[in-house]
């Protein structure tokens, strides 16, 4: 039988390890590299080597949290969990990891706390999709998506690397774009919950003439209504 480096959907686990994180988002296929110093965190990263190499990413809901939530705030109940491409270990006693995102899930219930860090059971049948890739719908999204990004971009003084955007497929620069902008968090929960490419950049759309639209009315001297 032919190794495959690909995951699907039988492999998913029924326990992910959680790693809470505001403002981040993970999407299917994607991939996010980061960080790990707390000490929790890089027992989190043991516990997922030996247990499928899979992480939940998922965001706190701060509405739902108390100043006494701190170390263990109330989260969003849809996240998604990415599969350990590489790491490696710091002289500083960190560990640097990419995840490349798998598939989003649906909270259960959380299992006592392992070594300070998170786990819960979790349910993906909503979300069997996920490993399918799919294109826009409707293709002339694309060239307005593409009129919209630019000043936007601009706007929040970012480069883009124009020739890699263009021979990017409709997944890679949605996606992309949702994960690495600065869009604040419950904005982030609704480019995650999109329920597909399509709903997520209507989502997206939305939000970048609306951060254009408040730029020009503060230039103009205009109140936001």
């Amino acid at each position: 039988m032919m190794y495959s480096f690909e995951k699907n959907f039988k492999d998913l686990p029924k326990v992910l390890p959680l790693f809470p994180l505001k403002r981040v988002l993970l999407l299917p296929r994607a991939k996010l590299p980061l960080n790990l110093f707390e000490n929790r965190y890089l027992h989190m990263f043991d516990f997922a080597l030996s247990n499928g190499r899979t992480i939940g990413i998922i965001q706190p809901n701060d509405k739902q949290s108390t100043d006494k939530d701190d170390k263990k705030p109330n989260l969003y109940s849809i996240g998604c969990a990415g599969y350990i491409t590489a790491f490696s270990q710091t002289n500083d006693n960190r560990y640097e990891i990419i995840l490349k995102g798998l598939c989003r899930f649906k909270l259960g219930s959380e299992q006592l706390a392992t070594k300070g860090f998170r786990k819960a059971t979790v349910n993906w049948s909503n979300f069997k999709e996920d490993f399918e890739i799919k294109n826009l719908k409707n293709k002339s999204k694309r060239k307005e998506f593409m009129d919209i990004l630019k000043p936007f971009l601009k706007k929040i003084s970012v480069s883009a690397d124009w020739e890699a955007i263009d021979v990017s497929s409709d997944e890679d620069i949605v996606n992309s774009i949702a994960m690495g902008c600065p869009f604040d968090q419950i904005e982030k929960q609704a480019l995650l919950e999109a329920q597909n490419i399509d709903e997520r950049i209507e989502i997206l759309l939305s939000l970048m003439k609306m951060s254009i639209n408040e730029n020009k009315n503060l230039v103009s001297g205009a109140a936001p209504s």
